[in-house]
């Protein structure tokens, strides 16, 4: 990222969630007064006047853990203040100065990095005698402020501003191919992501649902760059848990803003209906598919069962029997990067165009095959098509009554395009024009 990077640690349940969103504008975060409901670190871009910066919102974590997932949250700060140009170390005005904020604060100064110490949830002009104990974490100036309410909050942003190196130009995320990585709960997704990085990026533990924020990670391979998007696993709605409904709102948005999604299915179960409602969700949204079956390792007899999930998904699957479809196993590195090829070879279908003559040609030959109803008692002509569209693509039917053109005749017409020009791994959208 040619942005300078800004990372907000501290411990659980001091506003980082909080604080983050304020920066970035939006509510990118998940904010809950539940200890520990930040995880990973969520990346997103953040201007204070004419200064652009990436902001890094980590999962609050104490200096000695117990819990294995407290530590393994911990490991991804720890790798958050190494990427960090400048860290803001984030505590609690009502809770005071804690042993496991100096711990932090001690560990932060043998870092060497520019470290921001700002005490939140200060909602007016602080008591001396109160706000004076911050001054022994022995970091120099402490910064009030209320990331709730926005107390202050202009002040720490033009201190921010002024500790921030000078942007090596504009960002590149938006040029990048965005890949969105979804599935059910517990496929392996965030497995499959850190095999692809080579390292321990995301939080992975055996748990089922263990990465609730979506999750935004660059990867590159063979100098070609993609923005990889680790969403929560989508599932049913449920009343008794509103973080997991927040998540899978997420987790839609990040198909939305996605080209092409990575989707995720357990090869030891099959398709079930989750994998079919992830499947329907991304047709819907109009963005490309690169099917996975992970976990292959765990299937017993490959070429049998291969032939049997083939045989399912032709059935369960049948809107995207045209994406390509790879065996993989994330936990032992089997065939992981083959998916690169493959999402190049989805975004280039969504971005072909096809040229008017040739579509005219298609028309003409479609001519004998092409058999409308009556409407009102008239007779539906189609006169041309042309594509007006493309990522993903799509075709207009300009013809004498498009309400006449069937759901049947717009799919007679997909399947010739699909036959002659393939476009394959993407949702094709053919809408009927009346010709002028």
């Amino acid at each position: 990222m040619s942005e300078p990077l800004v990372a907000i640690i501290g411990r659980p349940n001091v506003g980082k969630s909080t604080l983050f969103n304020r920066m970035v504008g939006g509510r990118r975060a998940i904010v809950e007064a539940v200890e520990g409901v930040t995880r990973d670190r969520n990346y997103a871009q953040a201007r204070w006047e004419a200064k652009r910066f990436i902001v890094v919102d980590t999962g609050g974590f104490y200096p000695e853990p117990a819990e294995e997932i407290f530590s393994e949250v911990k490991e991804q700060a720890l790798f958050a203040v190494d990427e960090a140009d400048l860290i803001i170390h984030l505590l609690d005005a009502r809770q005071g100065l804690l042993p496991a904020d100096e711990a932090i604060a001690a560990m932060l100064r043998s870092s060497g990095k520019k470290v921001l110490w700002v005490v939140n949830k200060v909602d007016a002009p602080p008591r001396e005698d109160l706000f004076y104990d911050f001054y022994r974490i022995g970091g120099g100036e402490v910064l009030p402020v209320s990331a709730a309410t926005g107390y202050m909050f202009e002040e720490l942003m033009e201190k921010v501003a002024e500790l921030l190196p000078e942007s090596a130009g504009p960002g590149t995320a938006d040029r990048m191919p965005k890949v969105a990585v979804v599935g059910r709960p517990n496929v392996g997704k965030s497995t499959f992501i850190n095999s692809l990085l080579g390292k321990k990026r995301l939080v992975v533990t055996p748990v089922a649902g263990t990465t609730r924020d979506s999750i935004d990670v660059v990867c590159s391979y063979y100098g070609r760059r993609y923005l990889f998007i680790d969403t929560a696993g989508i599932r049913r709605k449920s009343k008794n848990y509103p973080v997991e409904q927040f998540s899978m709102v997420m987790a839609y948005r990040s198909i939305e803003r996605s080209d092409v999604a990575v989707i995720l299915m357990d090869a030891s179960k099959g398709i079930v209906s989750d994998d079919q409602k992830v499947a329907g969700l991304v047709h819907a949204s109009g963005k490309g598919a690169v099917f996975v079956l992970n976990k292959w390792d765990l299937v017993s007899n490959p070429e049998e069962a291969y032939k049997d999930f083939m045989a399912e998904f032709a059935r369960k699957i049948w809107f995207f029997n045209h994406a390509p479809l790879l065996t993989a196993s994330g936990l032992e590195l089997k065939r992981i990067t083959k998916i690169f090829p493959l999402i190049d070879g989805v975004l280039a279908e969504r971005a072909k165009t096809v040229p008017p003559e040739e579509l005219d040609e298609l028309l003409e030959q479609a001519g004998a095959g092409l058999r409308l109803p009556l409407y009102r008692g008239r007779k539906v002509r189609v006169y041309g098509i042309r594509q007006i569209g493309k990522e993903p693509p799509v075709f207009a039917l300009y013809c004498s009554e498009p309400a006449g053109l069937t759901a049947q005749a717009l799919k007679f017409f997909e399947r010739l395009l699909r036959e002659r020009f393939r476009f394959a791994g993407t949702p094709v959208k053919i809408v009927a024009k009346r010709k002028r």
